[in-house]
């Protein structure tokens, strides 16, 4: 399976943010999995079967407990592939950036403008 098509499953996704924060117990992934998107144990499980054979996730038992985790190289390998398209966003995210920055930089010198002439409109007031 590639791994996009792993992937775009918005419940692996989910389960793979879970186990990033940490190795974590079939049972506590099952509990998180039912709770936000309502379904079944086995369906969870499957899911977890899909990232381990995709190489997303690894198991180990510890007594009747399987404990799962991320395997990082199959990220890694996505992240290898985005590479080339990072170009695309990052002149944006960079301006995306300066904007917000300028127009926090705006709200504060309105908000200081404000204190100084209680009544008098700023440019953030304007209609």
């Amino acid at each position: 399976m590639h791994a996009f098509d792993v992937l775009g499953d918005p419940v692996r996704r989910r389960i793979l943010e879970l186990l990033a924060d940490g190795e974590k117990s079939s049972g506590a992934v099952v509990a998180v999995i039912q709770r936000e998107f309502g379904i079944s144990q086995p369906a969870v499980s499957q899911h977890l079967r899909v990232l381990r054979e995709a190489g997303f996730a690894t198991v180990r038992a510890e007594g009747t407990r399987r404990l799962y985790s991320v395997d990082t190289r199959p990220l890694q390998e996505v992240d290898a592939w985005l590479e080339r398209f990072r170009g695309f966003w990052t002149q944006r995210l960079d301006a995306l950036g300066t904007e917000l920055a300028r127009g926090k930089r705006q709200r504060r010198l309105d908000e200081r403008q404000a204190r100084a002439n209680p009544g008098r409109r700023t440019r953030s007031d304007a209609p």
